[in-house]
């Protein structure tokens, strides 16, 4: 079997891979609009309106039940790795929004005519594996028979009903900060052409494996206003829904940035995903950049699968948390911004 899954690349068999998949945020928003208004019942406390990292139902006055899907194409050629990336990456969802996941079904579809049930088998593997490290089973799914391969989870969690951290929480004053270093696209483009080498891959599967499980001690802190991963949209992305959806506009330092050494040498080079450019032509217009010179672009809007949170909290609890990060094993996390009242125009300033 081993054999079988070393011989076999898994990114040959896709377009695209992780979350550099995802539809351009503007195409998204686009299909989104045209959805007719549908049941909002009360007991919804979030839901489409703010572009929100999953669905939160409450159940009672002690819990809310957290719903959330995420799957994607293969970011790396090893079946065992991918599953693992993927799984982190749907139960970050959860996380993000201060709760706790407590089972996932997984969402399998391969090209049964091009991959082994062996190969297949340990994505399948991988993803159980980082299940089982969260403390949840693996309790059903659904498979289908596709062209290009794909894997990824249904997850359900819990969460007290006012403690849930959405990204409409951030309010003018809170500090910015990033659980995870930036870079994992660029490091997955290198990886497809040949040019990543066993230092950065090794980077690549550290950042996307660790489980952003810290959200559910921040969604238990009152000083903690908002969440969100960054994921597909890169940073700016991400770091606008919050901003949209909270009436907040940021302004970030460029070298302040968490960055995977590896990924800043490539981007210095040249490298970087499709997804960046189809990123900044979505949302590049209520973005200012100050002295920013295009391998830091690439970096601000690079697609992040299985990226860290980004967390507003209050200013004066920026050091606490930061703390808490570090303590709990997120050794690159930063403060990298700060949010005020948005009025007009710009959303993001970023400085170079």
């Amino acid at each position: 079997m081993e054999n079988v899954t070393e011989a076999i690349r898994l990114t040959q068999f896709s377009h695209g891979g992780g979350c550099g998949c995802k539809i351009a945020p503007a195409v998204l928003s686009k299909m989104l609009a045209r959805l007719s208004a549908g049941i909002t019942p009360p007991e919804l406390l979030v839901g489409t309106e703010t572009s929100d990292d999953a669905a939160v139902y409450r159940l009672n006055d002690q819990q809310a039940l957290i719903a959330t899907t995420d799957f994607f194409m293969p970011i790396v050629d090893d079946p065992f790795d991918f599953g693992r990336i993927a799984a982190a990456n749907a139960l970050s969802d959860i996380y993000a929004m201060g709760g706790s996941p407590i089972l996932a079904l997984a969402l399998v579809g391969m090209p049964i005519d091009k991959l082994p049930p062996e190969v297949i088998g340990r994505v399948l593997e991988g993803g159980a594996s980082m299940c089982r490290e969260a403390g949840i089973p693996v309790a059903g799914g659904h498979s289908i028979d596709c062209v290009e391969p794909i894997y990824g989870l249904a997850a359900m969690g819990l969460v007290h009903p006012e403690k849930v951290k959405s990204n409409a929480g951030a309010k003018p004053g809170d500090v910015l900060i990033l659980g995870k270093p930036l870079g994992v696209g660029v490091l997955s483009a290198a990886q497809k052409s040949g040019r990543l080498e066993e230092a950065g891959y090794a980077a690549m599967i550290a950042v996307t494996t660790q489980l952003n499980r810290i959200g559910a001690k921040l969604g238990l802190r009152d000083d903690v206003h908002a969440m969100t991963d960054v994921t597909g949209f890169g940073l700016l992305g991400h770091l606008l829904e919050l901003c949209r959806a909270s009436g907040c506009c940021a302004e970030l330092p460029f070298e302040s940035l968490p960055v995977i050494e590896a990924a800043r040498a490539l981007a210095l080079e040249g490298v970087k995903t499709g997804a960046s450019a189809r990123n900044w032509s979505s949302y590049g217009d209520e973005v200012a950049l100050r002295d920013v010179t295009p391998w830091q672009q690439v970096l601000l809007t690079d697609p992040q699968t299985s990226g860290g949170l980004l967390v507003a909290c209050a200013a004066e609890a920026a050091e606490e948390v930061l703390d808490l990060f570090h303590a709990e094993g997120y050794t690159a996390a930063a403060k990298v911004g700060r949010l005020r009242k948005y009025e007009s125009g710009t959303r993001v300033v970023v400085q170079g």
